[in-house]
């Protein structure tokens, strides 16, 4: 199962959405960010796990929710695409002091090896009202991010800055 399952991770802001938008219209099965359905769930409802009020709960709730998309996608027969992904969450939650977890519960969901990073790309970023970090906050988690997936094993594949046809490309290659 692990094996078709793609994360796509790297700098917030880097072109990750676009990216998945691009294989999706290529026939591929996708998973939205969890941070982002979490944010909108949470801006609708009123609540409070949202990462500029309460990073641990939101942090938590990703972990869930992404523990909850991999489930739904179990059976999918062809490659599946995550916008970030339980690796993700888990070190959200450490790095706001949360419990560690990714050598419990997010070593026993492994993705496909080949882990693709955008890098940051100061020229596409742009905060909005679901991203309300800046880019200096974008470029700590993708130094930690970038840091953190070899030494769980994951092999980090940089994607280059070009088009978004371009890198689609780039990653069914490489896969």
């Amino acid at each position: 199962m692990s094996d078709r399952f793609i994360v796509l991770s790297g700098c917030s802001g880097g072109g990750k959405s676009t990216l998945l938008e691009e294989l999706r219209r290529r026939g591929h099965a996708v998973v939205e960010e969890p941070g982002r359905r979490i944010v909108q769930e949470e801006l609708a409802s009123g609540g409070e796990a949202l990462p500029w009020l309460d990073l641990t709960a939101f942090a938590r709730r990703a972990i869930a929710m992404a523990l909850a998309d991999r489930e739904a996608m179990r059976d999918h027969p062809g490659l599946v695409f995550f916008d970030r992904g339980l690796v993700d969450a888990a070190s959200a939650l450490e790095a706001s002091g949360g419990e560690p977890v990714l050598a419990g519960p997010a070593a026993g969901h492994r993705y496909n090896r080949g882990v693709f990073l955008t890098p940051p790309w100061p020229d596409i970023y742009a905060g909005d009202a679901e991203r309300r970090h800046g880019l200096d906050a974008a470029l700590e988690e993708y130094d930690r991010l970038e840091k953190l997936y070899p030494t769980l094993g994951y092999e980090t594949v940089i994607l280059p800055k070009v088009s978004v046809v371009e890198r689609a490309d780039f990653v069914l290659d490489h896969l």
